[in-house]
């Protein structure tokens, strides 16, 4: 059994979903994301999903591209990420931990190595945003070698080929998308469209399905469970958050002006987020 298998399990006896935060690494520094993400695990967070900063997220809308930002300003790299990932897992050894992290990391740092480095860090899966699953072979061999679990994105109107190889090939969970564009645009929830979404995706099997993009409030987390989604991610929500609590702007680092402040912002809603799991 995996974190993931373990946690998805224990969710189900408790009928509960999960709710899981986006959470830029290094943003503004190594340190200071060190309590921000801890923030999110202690308020309820059921796994983690950590990003690892990069010049050109294309995946990605204004506030999630703007943590990537101040991360690069405040001096991250990809090993000062891998640092931060060790330390988040030394705190919390059987919380699940996802990367999301963009391929040109992986292929400047060499496949296996890449994928190596993050397993012995902690981290238990890896999206690849720009990545699709049709392209997904050799990353999907150096991450079985090294015990990570690859995850691919399921687009909201994709074609039966393409789900049928995110079911096939995605392990720990399918992160399913609810429409087109990037991160960080909100959108109603609308329980029936979303509930077409996750039955498409689930009616080619494969692992749990985690809806993201625009998930920014309570209701949007209950909708997605009322869908038959297994859980939730929220990621541009949670960086506007953070953004509140930080000075600087690009090309000078920035830094938290009150971290107390910005841990019980961000740890009201986790928790606000996380309740909205539990199931009627």
């Amino acid at each position: 059994m995996t974190r993931y298998a373990d946690t998805f399990a224990a969710l189900r006896e408790k009928n509960e979903g999960a709710f899981v935060p986006f959470i830029m690494l290094n943003d503004p520094s190594p340190e200071e994301s060190i309590e921000i993400v801890s923030a999110a695990a202690e308020a309820g967070a059921d796994a983690l999903e950590l990003g690892v900063p990069f010049s050109d997220p294309v995946a990605d809308g204004p506030a999630i591209q703007k943590a990537h930002v101040r991360a690069l300003d405040g001096g991250s790299t990809v090993d000062r990420a891998l640092d931060v990932v060790r330390e988040i897992r030394s705190r919390y050894p059987d919380l699940p931990i996802g990367m999301l992290i963009y391929a040109n990391v992986a292929y400047v740092r060499g496949l296996d190595a890449f994928y190596r480095e993050f397993a012995e860090a902690g981290a238990d899966s890896i999206l690849l945003p720009d990545v699709p699953v049709r392209e997904g072979r050799p990353f999907d061999a150096a991450a079985e070698e090294a015990g990570i679990d690859p995850i691919y994105i399921a687009p909201a109107k994709a074609s039966p080929a393409t789900l049928q190889g995110v079911a096939a090939h995605s392990k720990g969970y399918i992160y399913a998308i609810s429409r087109d564009g990037v991160t960080g645009t909100e959108r109603e929830s609308s329980v029936d469209g979303l509930r077409d979404v996750v039955a498409n995706v689930q009616s080619y099997g494969g692992a749990p399905v985690l809806l993201g993009f625009g998930i920014s409030s309570p209701e949007h987390v209950r909708a997605a469970i009322e869908a038959g989604a297994a859980g939730a991610i929220s990621g541009s929500a949670l960086t506007r958050i953070i953004d509140a609590h930080v000075t600087g702007e690009h090309p000078a680092p920035g830094r938290v002006t009150d971290m107390d402040a910005l841990k019980k912002e961000l740890s009201s809603f986790v928790a606000a987020m996380k309740h909205a799991t539990v199931k009627s």
